[in-house]
């Protein structure tokens, strides 16, 4: 066996192992509210004072909106300093702001640290601080309740879920984001491990189908953009959308279009999916409008978008020879649960 193949190989031997050992309850049986609070007064009562102290933000803290996917020391308490019991409720409180798929999803990517790890050059100790699957802090925002206003966040490299309760139900559950970098692990047949996979393909399927004329408008241009809009922003670019509206396309493309908002509204749990999909649909599916950037194949530079009324979904695909990819949903009447006048 070569030595590349050999790297890339372990590389996703250690991504599927990760993922076995950091799995924890991945599965909600209650409202996500309901889950939500439970999972947060098990994790707080786990804690030790200095671990509570370091968790622990006033809601109206500039921190609940300071948020980012990239590389940096952040606030809030690092997972890597959790053991045992804490850290199993610790497992569970993320779990319960996800459904299963959205679970497994967040573990994969949080994984690819240790990837990268075996990937990249240069150091091993100052690797082992950059690179590592342990860097992802949660922070609670306010006293967690059943009926008061609060919200957490679990944030670190290429991740960051954030999520805003008040009066016993999930207000705002974005900014969402989910990247992975390498977004293909390719070990040979059978062995690959390629996370977010689907959203790529899905979105070019329907790229594919389109007849030249439809091409016209949802091209935008042949040079994607080196990345999304709005890193770091509290809410989310609002400009008007672009693209082929669901309304033009064929019986085919709407379904595939459908498909892929699934593909992203699954990671929520069942209720929270629900409130999503319940305001794109009244809003009108077909008013969304699907746009593309940049080349139309695999391993190309590429970027698209899908806005709605409601909702804007961005996803870049350019780095390391579009091979590190960005994604995230957005709430277009008010991240954070923010309302947006």
């Amino acid at each position: 066996m070569s030595r590349p193949l050999s790297k890339w190989l372990a590389a996703s031997l250690v991504l599927v192992g990760m993922v076995a050992l950091l799995r924890g309850q991945a599965e909600n049986q209650v409202p996500a509210a309901q889950g939500m609070f439970q999972a947060a007064e098990k994790f707080t009562k786990s804690l030790s004072p200095a671990q509570l102290e370091k968790a622990s933000f006033k809601f109206d803290d500039a921190e609940r909106l300071n948020w980012h996917f990239i590389p940096r020391e952040r606030k809030g308490l690092p997972l890597r300093e959790l053991e045992g019991g804490t850290l199993k409720a610790a497992q569970d409180f993320i779990a319960s702001g996800l459904s299963k798929a959205g679970y497994e999803q967040t573990l994969a990517i949080m994984s690819l640290e240790e990837v990268l790890y075996l990937l990249e050059g240069g150091d091993r100790g100052e690797r082992r601080e950059r690179r590592n699957p342990g860097k992802y802090y949660l922070s609670m925002f306010g006293t967690p309740s059943a009926k008061g206003q609060w919200g957490w966040r679990l944030e670190g490299h290429h991740l960051s879920l954030n999520f805003t309760l008040n009066n016993g139900e999930v207000v705002g559950s974005t900014p969402e984001f989910y990247g992975t970098n390498p977004a293909l692990i390719d070990a040979g047949p059978e062995r690959a491990v390629r996370v977010l996979g689907a959203e790529e393909d899905l979105a070019r399927q329907v790229l594919k189908l389109a007849t030249p004329e439809q091409l016209k408008t949802i091209l935008i241009d042949t040079k994607a953009p080196d990345d999304l809009r709005g890193a770091n922003i509290a809410q989310a670019d609002r400009t008007p959308a672009v693209g082929l509206a669901a309304g033009q396309m064929s019986a085919d493309q709407k379904k595939l279009l459908n498909t892929l908002l699934e593909e992203y509204l699954k990671n929520m749990p069942a209720d929270v999916a629900a409130k999503r999909r319940d305001r794109l649909m009244k809003a009108g599916f077909d008013t969304i409008q699907f746009a593309w950037w940049g080349e139309p194949d695999r391993n190309q530079r590429h970027y698209y978008r899908l806005q709605g009324p409601t909702f804007l979904i961005e996803y870049n695909n350019t780095q390391n020879n579009a091979n590190h990819v960005h994604s995230y949903w957005r709430d277009l009447e008010g991240d954070f649960g923010i309302p947006v006048k």
